[in-house]
């Protein structure tokens, strides 16, 4: 969930200010509490996240530089986490490179991958993230989406080196600050496991069985070499994910201790998970956003509301299962595939998840190369990004206008959306046709 810390602050600071200076009549409600103790953090509706991230880049907002914006520190922590994401997206992509490059040349194709190693596709990713319009949107905006992005490619990045301990704590960081991505623990699993994305499984068994078919009793030594070959790509590793379930629950249980300390005084653990995480999933703030959910639980009646808020959830649980099965050898594109489905169909979305599935993108550009509408998608979300400013001020601000007005961008954004998973999916399967259409070729190439 994306918020603005320096507001609140700011509220805070002033609330303070008149609770130590003006005087409280004798039966005041507010005199029953203990002098000078801070307002809740989320008293009210302005502040719904973590108190760790309050607790860290709070303080960053009020402290001033004599001659400088107040708020220019915790502007510059959410720039250092753009920048350490795009790096490390970066370092994400030149592994799944090296990854791809072996998977094809284990396989005998050498022309698909001296081809991918000339497409530096995690610095094509990188500068996609972080010149992003979107990226840049949020940043100016002081969005805490930047930290979030972070951890959630953290988690990814960790994945993808088999580092347990990264992996899990950029994922319990990431669900602790937004909940959905609690969703990729599944290909981050995968990632552990299996490791980065490879062509279908089933191509290296046939070449598995051809190799060993082929061998005579003499050549032991190619027999050997053919039944271990490729055995990452293979194998289930469970080492790692035992590794990374550990730490998991290191991780959560460190999370769940500070929490505790810092909201002990404002109602403890039960009061943050009902104002963080209850405030997601009851969409109980309607104000305009660029998703869809904030228009339609105005407009529903509410004896329908719990139907319709189990509809939307459940939208996200039912197509996990199905993209896992299909895309299991593509983890880290199934993961990209579940961050857009997350970021169209969350309570709370803003331009911040787009700046991130939009730069994990980039990482599958050679495999994607083929895909359709990609000019219709670039014009579309062009045309989103300068119409929805337009429309909410000639709502909000002008008044000339209604919600009709911006909900209509709000509609084309979730069909581009949908439109991206869609195709991107496709150009992934029809690529691994592809692939399986040329080995299969070459097998039967060699056999005649």
């Amino acid at each position: 969930m994306v918020l603005d810390l320096r507001s609140w602050f700011h509220c805070f600071e002033a609330h303070s200010t008149l609770l130590s200076q003006k005087p409280q009549p004798l039966f005041s409600p507010r005199s029953l509490h203990p002098p000078h103790q801070p307002p809740s953090p989320y008293a009210g509706s302005m502040y719904h996240g973590s108190p760790l991230l309050l607790t860290l880049l709070g303080p960053l907002t009020v402290k001033r530089i004599e001659g400088q914006p107040d708020h220019l520190l915790c502007s510059l922590v959410f720039v250092i986490a753009d920048v350490v994401s795009a790096m490390l997206i970066c370092a994400a992509g030149e592994k799944l490179k090296v990854a791809c490059s072996s998977s094809l040349q284990s396989l005998g194709l050498h022309n698909l991958s001296e081809n991918s190693e000339r497409l530096p596709s995690g610095d094509f990713a990188a500068l996609v993230y972080l010149w992003n319009p979107f990226t840049i949107v949020a940043c100016v905006g002081l969005s805490t989406s930047a930290i979030e992005n972070l951890m959630v490619v953290l988690s990814l990045y960790g994945a993808c080196s088999r580092l347990a301990p990264l992996a899990a704590f950029g994922w319990v960081m990431a669900t602790h600050l937004s909940l959905y991505p609690a969703i990729l623990i599944i290909p981050v699993i995968l990632l552990l496991g299996y490791g980065p994305d490879a062509p279908p499984r089933k191509l290296f068994c046939q070449r598995k069985n051809l190799e060993v078919g082929n061998s005579t009793p003499s050549d032991s030594c190619s027999e050997e070499e053919a039944k271990n070959q490729l055995k990452v790509a293979n194998v289930f590793s469970w080492r790692p994910v035992v590794f990374f379930l550990f730490w998991t629950l290191l991780w959560s249980s460190y999370v769940l201790v500070l929490c505790g300390i810092c909201v002990q005084q404002y109602g403890g653990l039960h009061e943050l998970f009902k104002r963080t995480y209850g405030f997601i999933l009851t969409t109980q703030d309607l104000s305009p956003n660029i998703g869809v959910l904030w228009y339609f639980f105005a407009e529903v009646f509410d004896f329908f509301r719990n139907f319709f808020l189990i509809v939307f959830h459940g939208n996200i649980l039912l197509m996990i299962a199905p993209l896992a099965l299909r895309l299991n050898h593509r983890p880290c594109f199934l993961a990209f595939v579940y961050i857009v489905i997350s970021s169209m169909l969350k309570s709370y979305p803003s331009v911040g998840d787009s700046a991130l599935y939009l730069g994990l993108l980039g990482l599958f550009a050679y495999e994607l190369k083929d895909m359709q509408f990609s000019f219709f998608l670039f014009s579309g979300y062009v045309g989103v990004s300068l119409l929805s400013p337009v429309m909410h001020n000639l709502w909000i601000w002008r008044g000339t206008g209604n919600a009709n007005f911006y909900f209509a961008t709000a509609i084309a954004y979730a069909c581009l959306q949908i439109i991206l998973v869609v195709e991107s999916v496709s150009a992934m399967l029809n690529h691994d046709r592809k692939l399986t259409k040329l080995y299969t070729a070459k097998l039967q190439h060699i056999k005649s």
